[in-house]
């Protein structure tokens, strides 16, 4: 048994050569596989190029090597920031201890495949809600939040702009990576800095457009749901038209540049002082116009005779008042008189059916001693007792002899 065969103890310890063989042949037993992933560095010496290739939703890297033998075999138009998927095989240098992958083959994940992730991740979020809830931009911000690359051009059109429209606007601006390994967590943390800071009053997310492949950091499932937890109006300004990231969903307002971005957060000083100054001209117009008609309608007034003259006013009411008082006092006299014509015309009819008169005229009422009127012969036997009423009194007499029948 050599040295190389035997388990290393600590009095017989494999060299180091030994460690890295086993090592090599257990790692180049495991074959190739093909993985997924997005370059993160890509750079050529001596032909060859020598890249890094980073996972799509967790913090791991890997390097990668590819053979000049190979590189005339790949897509031209391969760089860094690409999404691709690769066959590699894992690779182990002995001499310099280091783990690298040598790259077999190596293209662009299909669109199809991209887009259809998106839309299965665009249909996750909206069921979510989160891109409901639009959160109005403010009128007039008075410090805008910027994140963005720093000394872009995406940054100067922004900052340009709004300063053209309204000189005083104040900006915070958060340098970020809008593309390549670090773009996520950079505008991520951008994003989430200038939310906590409570003089910004709204965030501009801006980028100068860029190829799909660039645009796929601003349709991340982590950056898209920071900036769904915003509290602080968001505006997307990726600079694109044809493409939509997810986070043009999830912002309270999506531009189409980072100029237009500008143009529609902050207002135009130029136009809204033309708006003022029509404002005040329109009011102006309308104070004169009423206070002339009311001017007109008080003249209107004062020329009128009851006012000019306001005691004809109550002398015409006087006057009329008097011809009120004595027509009534005639119409009370005349219905005075024709009442009392009517009850001297009843006092005679009165008087003329009056039993008094028919007395005058010799006529007596007999009545019994019960004070019955007598109506009846039959009811007078002799020696009732009558009391006998004339015109000028009453008479008692005594019934002595009932006269016969005639």
């Amino acid at each position: 048994m050599t040295i190389a065969e035997g388990a290393p103890t600590v009095d017989t310890p494999w060299p180091v050569s030994v460690l890295s063989q086993k090592v090599r042949g257990w790692i180049e037993r495991l074959g190739t596989a093909w993985v997924e992933g997005e370059i993160t560095q890509w750079g050529g010496s001596g032909g060859n190029i020598y890249g890094k290739l980073k996972d799509l939703e967790v913090d791991a890297t890997i390097s990668f090597t590819i053979w000049s033998s190979v590189r005339t075999k790949l897509p031209n138009d391969l760089k860094q920031g690409d999404r691709v998927v690769a066959l590699v095989k894992p690779n182990y240098w002995v001499k310099g201890g280091t783990l690298t992958m040598q790259v077999l083959e190596m293209r662009h994940v299909g669109l199809g495949d991209l887009l259809e992730r998106l839309e299965l991740l665009r249909q996750k979020l909206h069921a979510e809600g989160l891109f409901e809830h639009k959160k109005p931009l403010p009128f007039l911000p008075n410090c805008i939040g910027l994140v963005t690359a720093k000394d872009s051009d995406a940054e100067k059109d922004v900052v340009r702009n709004a300063q053209l429209r309204w000189p005083s606007v104040k900006f915070r601006t958060a340098h970020a990576a809008v593309q390549g390994e670090r773009a996520v967590k950079e505008v991520s943390d951008g994003i989430r800095l200038l939310d906590a800071d409570p003089e910004v009053d709204v965030i501009i997310v801006a980028r100068g457009g860029g190829d799909f492949q660039n645009l796929l950091v601003f349709s991340d499932e982590s950056l898209v749901r920071t900036a769904a937890a915003c509290q602080t109006p968001l505006v997307s300004a990726i600079g694109h038209e044809n493409d939509r990231p997810l986070l043009d969903e999830v912002a309270d307002l999506r531009a189409s540049t980072p100029t237009d971005a500008a143009k529609r957060v902050v207002p135009d000083v130029a136009e809204e002082l033309s708006r003022v100054q029509q404002a005040r001209a329109a009011m102006r117009l309308r104070i004169t116009q009423r206070l002339s008609n009311e001017g007109d309608r008080l003249e209107s007034l004062r020329t009128r005779p009851v006012l000019a003259n306001p005691v004809s006013l109550v002398d015409a009411h006087a006057d009329e008042l008097s011809r009120y008082v004595s027509r009534s006092h005639e119409l009370v006299e005349r219905a005075i008189e024709k009442a009392q014509a009517g009850m001297t015309e009843l006092t005679g009819q009165l008087r003329a059916l009056s039993p008094q008169r028919t007395l005058q005229r010799g006529y007596a009422i007999a009545q019994l001693s019960d004070g019955t009127a007598l109506r009846s012969r039959a009811d007078a036997t002799e020696g009732t007792q009558l009391l006998l009423t004339v015109a000028d009194g009453k008479i008692s007499t005594t019934v002595t002899d009932q006269p016969a029948d005639s």
